[in-house]
């Protein structure tokens, strides 16, 4: 750990001004390692405890290995809240705290983590911290569903990006993430220490890749090609620098001076103009005061016009998180310029059909009868996971009153009461037990027996079920992407068989995107994810968390079956004793093949399911008098048909694959299909008739074969470039779409912002020959982009690393699925 650490966790107001004399710095470093740490760590306020606009909900976001999860551990270090900083590479990080995670060097899941900024011994008199609440968040492709639930749930996000890669491909992905829900950002550069690190290319690939102008708000201060510590456009100050562990006493701070202080008054100036051009009232003072723009001004500037979310100012701040150099300034420009809950827009719900504000549905849903139940705390669940010791923990965002842990509180989702036992703030592997979570805030939930990432939480006044109006309130339902590849799963008894039933239940709540079947003829289970990493940390985490003991199969490419024409109106009635209960149910249905174009043309309530539309229509018969009786349940029937209907598309019959793009019209008429309360039998008939229509459209030659066609973005060197793309196109059957130079952005196609019109502050082998400039110039980097079927890509990894000596990265997303025809048909 850098002598740094203990300084940075000083008082600012106890050190010197850096434009004075050299500060006794021979003092300061001959403090006791033992007496800085052990420092009085903030009591740990519950969040209702905490003011709104003392919160700060954000979230960490970047491409693969840029140092997140290292930026996070500095993070608590400096805040008190850990003793020592967790290193990737020992296995020790707070934030990845599962096996896997520590195994491989990648995060998986999303931690939540909650602490204080600054820290007690930094604080001035009246003056108080604020709690950050943090979310860690995978930066692999296969966890995008990770990112894009977490993502709404943030009031601002701090994106990390390699000083030594630069922009690369999933940083922009999730870039692209935060602009849709209009995240307020703020960008850190990171691994400045590393070989071949270069700043001003970074500042060059934000503007560009990014499309937004950089805020250069910190300058690096190079020594001899490494950086020796960060500086502070804003104030003209050293606010970062790097020690030497071995020999303190060589440590030694200089005035901003000389090139520094003219490259540090270029930025500032470049910064106020940038800002200018945006924001009025900061014109205006400028045009008083020019240079003696006081900073505070500055700073406000910068937090106005990043609050809209839209990313068109990009403030830049650098550093070196192993070394943690610049990251107790990170944590400042956090409380500085990102957003409290507060000053976010309210947020938007679904009430029944429609989108409105939060306080105008819940106005709507307010009745003026005597004790009806009002709303009195609303929440978001966006992960849930299994602990060892506490079970299932729901994560939650509250964003109206207060959730507390003795309320029963209704599923929006499932249509049901849940009770919690307790709740908690989270760090890492860490609990801390609260009486409530306040809005605004994040936190834990135990006890739901059944919550899912998605749902959305209300408590009541009275323990009575909610009006009906009420109880559709969502927020932001979860848009799960379909699966593209899977394995086969068979337990070795019985027991095992119920077991791991129970771990696929409990592992697909944590994770919807990770979807389970059984196959009962042959009493299979199947496991379906959005890529081979997905899957093969799926089954880690069963095999070693949840203790299954099971046969495995081998991942496999998940195809999917579609119809080519429509099918004819099916009816089936299932009349058969389910549950040891008799019953009656029928239903009618049309099965036909959907586009894009015709999902926008849909009228009415449907249902959306893995890349299906189910939609019910329930026709009231006037004259059977059925639909007025008290026993019938026209929303429970909806449900059940809904949910025969997504059972029967799961597999197709012509190789048992699931559907896809198909359009379910159920239809059930009271007068001939109901014949009393049988929700067992009504699903059956639903699920029966679905499955008669597809047999029936597969016996007609109807059916056919779709297939994951997959965005794949290959980095590599320009001498293996000619041979990767002769291999994607020739041997794989795939389409190049893009081979760009990466060291050439001057001309990126869809970017408002020009190479020429950055400001970025100089390297410093532009002004010398040094080894690493040599090293630099050596290799030419260029970047494929193609489309290509999934089948031909499993293990293509080994294959790129071959042809680049291991030097090359391979990202790759989901496209589209496409029919499969000719030979490829033929050989499945």
């Amino acid at each position: 750990m850098s002598f740094i650490a203990p300084l940075w966790r000083t008082p600012l107001r106890s050190r010197g001004s850096i434009a004075a004399a050299a500060w006794p710095l021979r003092s300061r470093l001959s403090l006791s390692r033992h007496a800085v740490r052990h420092i009085a760590v903030p009591s740990r306020e519950a969040p209702g405890d905490v003011g709104v606009r003392d919160l700060r909900n954000i979230g960490i976001i970047a491409h693969v290995d840029a140092g997140k999860t290292t930026t996070t551990e500095q993070m608590l270090y400096n805040s008190g809240a850990t003793r020592h900083a967790g290193n990737v590479d020992h296995g020790d990080t707070v934030t990845d705290f599962l096996p896997m995670e520590r195994q491989r060097g990648i995060t998986i899941q999303s931690a939540a983590i909650t602490f204080p900024w600054p820290p007690q011994e930094r604080l001035g008199p009246g003056e108080r911290s604020n709690v950050i609440n943090l979310i860690d968040t995978p930066g692999h492709v296969d966890f995008r569903f990770e990112v894009e639930r977490c993502m709404p749930v943030l009031d601002g996000a701090v994106c990390v990006i390699d000083g030594v890669e630069g922009v690369e491909a999933h940083t922009e992905r999730v870039w692209a993430s935060a602009n849709e829900f209009k995240v307020p950002r703020i960008i850190f550069v990171n691994k400045l220490d590393r070989e071949g690190a270069s700043f001003k290319k970074s500042i060059q690939d934000i503007g560009v890749k990014l499309n937004g102008m950089p805020l250069v708000c910190q300058i690096p201060w190079w020594s001899q090609d490494t950086v020796k510590g960060i500086v502070d456009v804003i104030e003209g100050t050293v606010v970062s620098w790097a020690g030497t562990k071995d020999k303190p006493e060589d440590l030694s701070v200089h005035k901003v001076e000389g090139t520094l202080k003219d490259e540090c008054d270029t930025a500032r100036e470049k910064l106020v103009e940038l800002l200018c051009e945006k924001d009025d009232d900061l014109l205006e003072k400028w045009t008083e005061m020019g240079k003696d723009l006081p900073s505070a001004d500055i700073k406000n500037s910068i937090r106005r016009i990043i609050n809209d979310g839209h990313g068109s100012l990009i403030p830049v701040f650098a550093g070196s998180s192993l070394k943690n150099i610049g990251v107790a300034s990170l944590l400042n420009a956090v409380n500085e310029y990102l957003p409290s809950p507060q000053d976010r827009p309210e947020l938007e719900v679904r009430i029944g059909k429609e989108q409105q504000s939060l306080t105008k549905a819940l106005s709507s849903t307010t009745s003026n009868k005597k004790n009806a139940p009002k709303v009195e705390a609303l929440a978001s669940v966006f992960k849930v996971v299994n602990d060892p010791v506490r079970g299932m923990l729901t994560f939650v965002r509250v964003y109206y009153g207060n959730l507390r842990k003795n309320m029963s509180m209704w599923n929006t989702n499932l249509q049901e009461f849940e009770r919690p036992l307790n709740m908690l703030q989270i760090a890492g592997g860490k609990t801390i037990e609260i009486p409530h979570i306040s809005t605004g805030s994040i936190g834990a939930i135990t006890g739901l027996k059944a919550a899912r990432t998605g749902d959305t939480l209300l408590t009541f006044s009275t323990p009575k079920a909610p009006a009906s109006l009420v109880s559709t309130i969502q927020v932001r339902p979860p848009d799960i992407p379909p699966a593209v590849a899977f394995m086969f799963v068979e337990a070795y008894t019985p027991t095992g068989a119920r077991a791991l039933e129970t771990a696929l239940q409990n592992a697909s709540r944590e994770d919807p995107s990770l979807r389970w079947s059984l196959d009962e003829k042959t009493e299979q289970y199947t496991l379906s994810g959005m890529g081979t990493l997905h899957l093969e940390v799926a089954r880690d985490r069963l095999e070693n968390h949840y203790k299954v003991e099971a046969i495995w199969g081998k991942i496999a490419v998940d195809y999917k079956e579609c119809l080519s024409q429509a099918t004819p109106p099916t009816a089936a009635a299932f009349d058969k004793v389910v549950a040891g209960k008799a019953g009656k149910a029928g239903c009618t249905v049309v099965v036909e093949p959907f586009t894009d174009e015709d999902r926008e043309a849909l009228a009415g309530s449907f249902i959306e399911r893995d890349g299906n539309i189910i939609k019910i229509d329930i026709i009231d018969s006037q004259d059977s008098g059925t639909s007025t009786s008290e026993d019938f349940d026209a929303h429970g029937i909806r449900q059940q048909l809904t949910n025969g209907a997504i059972a029967a598309l799961t597999r197709g019959p012509r190789r048992s694959s699931p559907m896809h793009q198909c359009l379910v019209t159920v239809t059930f008429d009271t007068s001939t299909d109901y014949f009393g309360p049988a929700p067992g039998h009504t699903a059956s008939a639903a699920s029966k008739a679905v499955r008669l229509a597809l047999k029936d459209a597969h016996d007609k030659g109807h059916i056919g074969i779709m297939e994951p066609v997959m965005k794949t973005t290959i980095s590599c060197p320009d001498a293996a470039a000619e041979a990767v793309q002769h291999d994607l196109h020739s041997a794989r059957g795939g389409h190049v779409l893009e081979v760009r130079d990466l060291a050439d952005d001057s001309m990126r196609e869809g970017s408002d912002v020009f190479l020429s019109d950055i400001y970025a502050p100089p390297d410093p082998y532009e002004f010398q020959t040094t080894l690493r400039d040599t090293q630099r110039g050596r290799m030419r980097m260029l970047q494929i982009v193609a489309k290509v079927p999934l089948a031909e890509m499993l293990d293509y990894d080994g294959v790129l690393r071959s042809k680049t000596k291991g030097r090359h990265t391979l990202t790759m997303e989901l496209e589209s699925f496409e029919k499969v025809t000719g030979a490829r048909e033929k050989n499945l």
